[in-house]
């Protein structure tokens, strides 16, 4: 069964040689396509020998599957495999901060609240957010923060793990 793309289009893992050079030719399989990278995370896996990446794209399937073809045939690629809702977990990280004075602040916890995020840091004039979810929520709480007063995020871009037994 083919997976259908999530919000924010398609994503797929890879399971890599942890070597130099490794991420530029993923990168360049992506760019000879014509395709822009949306999000992108690499971090070691359990055997420091190799690496997992998450890349998150916009595409239709004939390309997603041109693309995968093309990515397990590169040397250091272990394997390569598109994840949708259905088959994977997923999640961001995300700090906000929203500028605000102290009079103001009773608005901000309020809707920290509903998206059970938490303060990290504050001062007289700004707070720093922090939450974990869908990016369906981040981009939500992006919403309401932006109307109090958001001055900057840093997304940690998605992250993802097979459902069940199947490996990611």
């Amino acid at each position: 069964m083919k997976d259908t793309p999530n919000e924010k289009g398609f994503s797929v893992s890879l399971f890599v040689n942890n070597k130099p050079g490794v991420l530029v030719r993923i990168a360049q399989t992506f760019a000879r396509r014509g395709y822009n990278i949306d999000s992108l995370v690499v971090s070691s896996a359990h055997d420091s020998r190799y690496s997992r990446i998450t890349v998150v794209f916009q595409g239709d399937h004939e390309n997603v599957d041109q693309i995968l073809r093309q990515l397990n045939k590169l040397i250091d690629v272990v394997h390569a495999v598109q994840h949708g809702t259905d088959t994977s977990v997923d999640r961001e990280m995300t700090l906000f901060k929203v500028g605000v004075k102290p009079d103001k602040r009773a608005e901000v916890f309020q809707i920290i609240d509903v998206f059970r995020a938490k303060t990290v840091d504050i001062t007289d004039e700004s707070i720093i957010v922090e939450t974990t979810g869908s990016s369906n929520k981040i981009d939500a709480l992006e919403r309401m923060l932006s109307s109090i007063g958001l001055l900057e995020m840093v997304r940690s871009g998605k992250l993802m793990m097979a459902r069940g037994l199947d490996p990611t």
